[in-house]
């Protein structure tokens, strides 16, 4: 079979060089770039960052990112977020008490960490929901965390009808508090951690995720 064809988006924000070697690593075939036609054609588009949440949102959209992120996701097209680029994905974020509007794929807020150490770095275990394809086969591994951010709370719309919506799956992380970890939504997957600095946990996290593009 043809390997799965991944853009990693450059708006100049993000571990783009890690992320690319450790996607080829798991058998993708990757290019980097921000042209907005290989963007959206790709079978699957990373949106990775690092940094501030204002920064990042306004080098996604000089680079039209938040026309492509939208565009894929409305025609079923796989999206991956890492870090900064999970936190773009919710409604806001709040730094230092100035809100950002995010990319409003998801509803809820990003803000600091009430932690006694901030940033949180290091290595750290997560809490998978059943039913898990990104983290299958390493629901009980650790993963490499770097911020000082995070959603704190994952709302949900109670009236939405089961039969019809089939609720995103919330993978949580403690840090001074319960924080979103990871989400599964449809095509749009995101971790706050690095999978591409967390080892063979990280590289079999990238794996599922890019076979799920096949």
């Amino acid at each position: 079979m043809p390997q799965p064809d991944v853009v990693v988006l450059d708006y100049g924000f993000g571990n783009v060089r890690s992320a690319v070697r450790a996607l080829e690593r798991v058998g993708a075939e990757v290019e980097l770039t921000n042209d907005p036609h290989r963007a959206a054609e790709a079978d699957g588009l990373v949106v990775p960052g690092v940094g501030a949440f204002a920064a990042v949102m306004a080098g996604l959209r000089e680079v039209r990112g938040d026309q492509i992120v939208d565009r894929r996701l409305a025609g079923g097209r796989p999206v991956l977020g890492i870090c900064v680029g999970m936190q773009v994905m919710f409604a806001q974020g709040d730094e230092h008490g100035t809100l950002t509007d995010g990319l409003g794929e998801w509803p809820g807020l990003v803000d600091r960490l009430e932690a006694d150490v901030v940033p949180h770095m290091g290595w750290a275990t997560v809490e998978a929901p059943e039913g898990s394809r990104l983290f299958a086969g390493v629901e009980d591994e650790r993963f490499y965390f770097v911020h000082s951010y995070a959603a704190r709370s994952f709302p949900l719309d109670e009236t939405a009808d089961p039969s019809r919506f089939t609720p995103p799956l919330v993978t949580w992380a403690d840090h001074g508090g319960r924080f979103v970890a990871a989400v599964e939504n449809g095509p749009l997957a995101a971790t706050q951690f690095h999978p591409e600095k967390s080892g063979d946990a990280g590289a079999a996290l990238l794996r599922n995720w890019v076979q799920s593009l096949r």
